[in-house]
């Protein structure tokens, strides 16, 4: 499988947003396997925003907490056909990758969920791989966002987000 990578140049937070509910619209499913969305860079650079705005759309009402001090929220889409568990994880405040096992995220590891961890680097190899890496960095006033598929999954995803009419303007090198 060749690695597959797009930018995205989002000029304010509701083109954050925007990704976000693009993400949930272009998810292929875990009907077969679990599926792992990793959120990369500097605090602030809108990796809650995107994971807040793909929650919001994939169905989940109510409060979306930051998991910045539990580590872990978790959220059942009945509603989702087929039915849908999302796994939002923070690792920032982890001293080490040690303490990835006491999370408890291989409960996770079944058809039916999606990970969405933010600040994967701090869980390195001791987190499931990614199917879909994001890297969120500021450019001025603006944010840049890479998409980078490592699994046939995040290529199916990346293909069906960059087919999506609604981020053409966020996509400068859309071929």
């Amino acid at each position: 499988m060749a690695v597959m990578d797009v930018e995205l140049e989002l000029p304010d937070a509701s083109a954050t947003e925007i990704l976000g509910v693009a993400l949930a619209r272009a998810f292929p499913g875990a009907e077969q396997a679990s599926a792992a969305l990793y959120l990369a860079g500097d605090l602030g650079a809108g990796k809650t925003t995107c994971v807040r705005a793909l929650l919001r759309s994939c169905g989940v009402g109510g409060l979306i907490r930051s998991p910045t001090y539990t580590l872990v929220e978790t959220y059942r889409l009945d509603g989702h056909t087929p039915p849908l568990t999302c796994v939002h994880v923070d690792l920032y405040r982890l001293e080490g990758a040690g303490q990835v096992d006491e999370l408890g995220l291989r409960d996770f590891l079944t058809p039916g969920h999606l990970l969405l961890i933010e600040w994967p680097e701090k869980g390195a190899g001791s987190i499931p791989s990614p199917d879909l890496e994001i890297s969120l960095a500021f450019a001025a006033e603006a944010r840049r966002a890479r998409l980078r598929a490592v699994s046939e999954t995040g290529t199916t995803w990346l293909r069906n987000l960059r087919d999506d009419a609604r981020i053409a303007s966020y996509l400068p090198n859309l071929t």
